[in-house]
């Protein structure tokens, strides 16, 4: 008898080795990886089967559109080589968690199968009963079939989560390398300004030490010219901060790209990400809720026993022992399905209210802008007619010097609103996350 009862248990141990192998074969290798591996057989070369997660990614509707998502930076633009920079640094731990997901994924695929394992005691006479437990679910209330799905659910909430991670960090590129545009911008004008300023102020100190002018309009230039100078200041240090701080989450300098790009951005482009991810919680929660339901009813599994108490048997079991408060519970599980719906909805009336938001700022943005380019133009014509009056002789210093301060005033005015109409589209982009290609990411 001792001896029928080692080989049975040699045996087991052997069926539960060959499951281990099969097990091991499917959806990836020895250490976890999903590979697409070649298999030779007689000179013809053929894929082998897709792994479990390449299977999960055909699948999911979730995951197939943010595949398709292509992004808005025209190629070869400074806001795409910024981007690609920006990507090859990307520490991407969105993406660990997505590769957890996949795991997960893949070993919740085989919950199915039976389950081996030891069961070691200590009996009432002091020695120890150690037996190999093999069980199989035979029915459960759909509680295996809910976990499968729950795992795939929550690799589409983490496929999101990254395709949301990898957005905002382009986003968070893009407004420091504009951001950094500006301030050079404004340092430019500033700079001619201090020029054009202190030749104001240089005449005027003449007119003083001839005994022409007054000197307080002289205190006045030289303040003047004070102002434009830490404006200068404040500009310069303003770029090189933003270039620094991009240069720090970039790969490579990215101190000599100049230029912008305009971004074809539409609130019709593409489904929000938000609304992306709520949809993917939708169905884990939904596919949650059915683990949950079928915890409080009893399940069917099929159970045998090998080593010193060998045998076998049916055994009806729950999580939950049935009470009062059974029915009650199951309804508040049903309830968290239409709640899970009733949060896509807000969702989505959050992401309609941001995008129409951003559609009223950036039309309000650029016409803005618009007028300021007119107005700035109108100003140079006053500032050159003054000029020229001033060369006649019908006009003072001052008065050129008034109107050249409108003028330079309109100016930067003309290049804050340019660039925050730029970034109104970046941050529109980044909530519809196309500031970078799916497929890519």
């Amino acid at each position: 008898m001792g001896q029928f009862r080692v080989k049975a248990a040699m045996m087991v141990c052997s069926s539960a080795v060959m499951l281990a192998g099969c097990m091991s074969d499917i959806g990836g290798n020895a250490n976890g990886e999903d590979v697409v591996a070649m298999q030779s057989t007689g000179g013809n070369i053929t894929p082998s089967k897709p792994t479990h997660s390449e299977k999960i990614n055909a699948q999911s509707e979730i995951i197939q559109g943010l595949i398709a998502r292509r992004s808005v930076l025209p190629a070869g633009s400074p806001f795409s080589h910024v981007a690609t920079a920006v990507l090859a640094a990307n520490a991407r731990s969105a993406e660990s968690e997505l590769r957890a997901a996949q795991l997960r994924a893949r070993a919740a695929s085989k919950n199915w199968l039976p389950q081996i394992g030891p069961n070691i005691s200590l009996n009432s006479l002091g020695s120890i009963v150690a037996n190999l437990v093999v069980e199989q679910v035979l029915f459960d209330n759909g509680r295996k079939k809910g976990e499968r799905e729950f795992a795939v659910a929550d690799v589409e909430v983490a496929a999101v989560a990254l395709a949301t991670d990898t957005n905002a960090r382009v986003r968070t590129g893009l407004e420091l390398y504009i951001t950094a545009v500006e301030a050079r911008e404004k340092l430019a004008l500033a700079s001619k300004s201090a020029k054009d300023v202190g030749h104001f102020e240089w005449v005027m100190q003449q007119r003083v030490q001839g005994g022409v002018s007054d000197s307080s309009d002289l205190n006045v230039l030289r303040q003047k010219l004070l102002e434009i100078r830490a404006s200068q200041s404040a500009s310069s240090e303003a770029a090189a901060t933003a270039i620094a701080e991009l240069n720090a989450m970039a790969i490579g300098d990215l101190s000599a790209v100049r230029g912008l790009s305009r971004l074809p951005v539409n609130a019709n482009l593409a489904q929000p990400l938000s609304v992306t991810q709520s949809e993917a919680e939708k169905i884990r929660a939904i596919a949650a809720a059915k683990v949950d339901r079928a915890s409080q009813l009893p399940g069917l599994s099929a159970t045998g026993t090998i080593g010193e108490n060998s045998g076998g048997g049916l055994t009806v079991k729950a999580d939950n022992l049935l009470g009062l408060g059974t029915g009650d519970r199951l309804r508040a599980i049903e309830a968290t399905k239409e709640a899970a719906g009733r949060r896509v909805a807000q969702a989505t009336e959050d992401a309609n209210r941001q995008l129409r938001k951003l559609e009223g700022e950036i039309a309000a943005k650029e016409r803005q802008a618009s007028e300021a380019a007119a107005l700035t133009a109108q100003a140079k014509k006053n500032l050159d007619l003054f000029q020229a009056q001033y060369d006649a002789g019908q006009r003072q210093v001052m008065d050129v010097v008034g109107v050249y301060e409108t003028f330079a005033r309109q100016q930067e005015n003309e290049v804050s609103l340019k660039y925050d109409a730029v970034r109104l589209r970046v941050a529109m982009a980044d909530l519809l996350g196309v500031l970078a290609d799916g497929s890519a990411i």
